[in-house]
């Protein structure tokens, strides 16, 4: 296996599904606390959101509270009650070059601007003949970080090595 030529920074969000994210709210706004800081509405996605905050800097961590548009379309993100798991890129062009030579697959669509801004992809949960490495039965995104994540990570790694 080559080096690595890019790095995973963090935890970008968690994404959780249900039929009905008032339902979900109940639990993570009212309960846990966390602030809804957007909104986003998809029907390409076929979800409806929450984006909450838990966290500050470059250790805030995004929660999406997702559910259907229509629960008999796909993809069905009500489906897994934890939809997905985002990590943080540093260079997210470099990375799904390099993990596509590694026999990654992805998910359809490629990079795209998500929900909260950011450039994305998904690594697909399962593996194929053609690309054989997937998440082993969970969707990953790949989130490209901003400058200032990137440098608040190095300064992070600075104090701790």
């Amino acid at each position: 296996m080559s080096t690595r030529p890019f790095k995973v920074l963090g935890i970008q969000q968690i994404a959780i599904g249900g039929p009905d994210k008032q339902r979900l709210q109940k639990l993570w706004v009212d309960l846990f606390g966390l602030e809804i800081t957007g909104t986003f509405r998809s029907e390409r996605e076929n979800v409806d959101e929450d984006i909450c905050a838990l966290g500050t800097g470059p250790l805030k961590v995004e929660v999406d509270l997702m559910q259907p548009l229509d629960p008999e379309k796909k993809p069905a993100v009500h489906a897994t009650p934890l939809n997905h798991v985002g990590l943080w890129i540093d260079d997210l062009p470099t990375a799904v070059e390099w993990l596509t030579g590694q026999g990654v697959r992805f998910a359809p669509g490629g990079i795209r601007r998500g929900g909260a801004g950011f450039d994305i992809c998904f690594v697909h949960p399962k593996g194929n003949e053609e690309s054989p490495v997937g998440g082993e039965g969970v969707l990953i995104e790949l989130v490209q970080a901003p400058p200032e994540v990137v440098r608040a990570f190095a300064a992070l790694a600075g104090q701790s090595g």
